[in-house]
Formats: structure tokens, sequence, C-alpha cells
């Protein structure tokens, strides 16, 4: 199972475009609210979140999904369950993603040294360590990160070529006529 944590603020399009990808292929995923049930996006939209930060623990997780936005990603970061169990995955070589300003949490954390990486302009100065690129997407081991909104079904790609393989990855893009 995957958690992509929703947060006051966060970026819509980077978090609905990913879980969509995911679903569509078939990986099961769990909203999870972390400042409420109900969370709102910093657009100004109204999510129901699957479960609560609460509610969310380390048992049968595959990986984290960290979506951007502001506040959405210091909102991520000042939250002590979202921060255990990226490293959770981290540690374990689960899948661990963030797009837009979000990878700048992996870069707080140590994550990103000697990986390639790449975030929201501006950013790079967080993924202390890493060899930014100005790539929409990057994977490196098990960690992926993404540039921002724009690249969000590209984000989902990675995701699920990760998580599942490739073929299961392009058929879904496929099937959304993204190719």
């Amino acid at each position: 199972m995957y958690y992509l944590f929703l947060a006051e603020g966060f970026e819509e399009t980077e978090a609905i475009a990913a879980l969509d990808v995911m679903r569509r292929a078939g990986l099961e995923v769990r909203t999870v609210g972390v400042t409420g049930k109900a969370v709102t996006s910093s657009h100004g939209v109204t999510v129901t979140s699957d479960i609560t930060i609460g509610e969310a623990d380390e048992n049968g997780l595959d990986g984290v999904v960290l979506p951007g936005g502001m506040p959405g990603t210091l909102n991520l970061e000042n939250n002590e369950r979202v921060i255990s169990l990226v490293k959770y995955c981290y540690e374990n070589q689960k899948l661990t993603a963030a797009i837009c300003a979000a990878p700048s949490i992996f870069g707080h954390l140590g994550m990103l040294k000697g990986k390639k990486a790449t975030c929201f302009p501006g950013f790079e100065k967080d993924l202390i360590g890493a060899k930014c690129t100005a790539a929409h997407t990057e994977t490196d081991g098990s960690v992926i990160t993404a540039k921002g909104a724009g690249c969000a079904v590209e984000f989902g790609h990675a995701i699920v070529s990760l998580a599942a393989s490739a073929e299961a990855a392009d058929k879904v893009i496929g099937d959304m006529q993204c190719l």
C-alpha cells in the first residue's frame, strides 16, 4: 500500500494526477490527511482524505508520495509522523517520491546525498548533497523527484514504473492519451 499525503496548502494537480495514474495502474493508494480529514489545497480545492495521519502506520507500507505546494510542503515537513513514515520508507528502500517543493524535505533529511534529483526552480539549495538536474522527473534508486504541476502525470508514470513496471506505466499513460 502507498500513502499520498495531503496537508493544508498542497498542490492539487500534483496530488490528484499522481493518485489517478497510480490507481489506474491498480496500485493500492490511500490519501492521508495530515491536517485533518478534509484538506484544502493551495488553490482552494477541498479534498476528503481516505484516512488521517493518526491512522497511518508502517504495516504493509510500500511507499510514500509527497505533493508540493505552499504551505503544503511546510505542513508536511512540520509533521513528525509524516517525517517518520518518510524515513521508514527511505531506510527500507521503499518508494519515496516527492514533487515540486516537497523534494526539499528529502534534502533536509539527508536523503539526496549523491543522488540525481529535481525540484521546482528555486528549491535546488534545499536538495542538500543532490546532483540537481532540470529534468521533469528523476528516479535514483527508490527515490523519485519531480519538478512541478506540469510534470504531475509524468511523476505518476515514474511512480508506477518503479512500483509495478515500465510496461504498466506506459499502458496507463497510453490509455489516458498522454503518449
